[in-house]
């Protein structure tokens, strides 16, 4: 997702165009990999010294309430990346070193339904950990 598509689905849903939101937008679209409110903390204080936790907390879950955000929780934190292809159903081997991310596009649920026939599935998960090709190098 491109930080104006992103603008688009924000302003759909009458959200204010805000230089913190911009701000986070563009270091996303910038990082293809999972980042935390730590390292946008860390990014926006260059510029923005005062800026809360609260503040990029609440941004970072309402974009991915919305959509423009992916998360997933690694190492008992919650962390998040620009959404891959919206409305498009995929998962990720995520890097332990770098952070970088890899998308997969088939779902491994088409094997594990056959095992489960009697049960309804309401949702699922599904990640890949380990060391990129660069990173199993270094």
């Amino acid at each position: 997702m491109t930080p104006d598509e992103a603008w688009r689905i924000l302003q759909d849903k009458q959200f204010k165009r805000t230089k913190n939101r911009e701000t986070i937008l563009q270091f996303f679209s910038e990082n293809d990999r999972y980042l935390t409110a730590a390292e946008v903390r860390g990014f926006m204080e260059q510029d923005n010294p005062g800026i809360s936790f609260d503040t990029i907390y609440r941004n970072l879950t309402t974009f991915a309430e919305l959509g423009i955000l992916e998360e997933t929780d690694l190492t008992g934190e919650r962390h998040f990346r620009m959404q891959c292809e919206p409305g498009v159903h995929h998962h990720h081997f995520i890097c332990t070193a770098c952070g970088k991310t890899r998308s997969i596009p088939h779902c491994p649920m088409e094997m594990i339904a056959v095992n489960l026939p009697d049960y309804e599935v309401e949702g699922h998960k599904f990640e890949i950990y380990g060391k990129c090709p660069l990173c199993v190098a270094n």
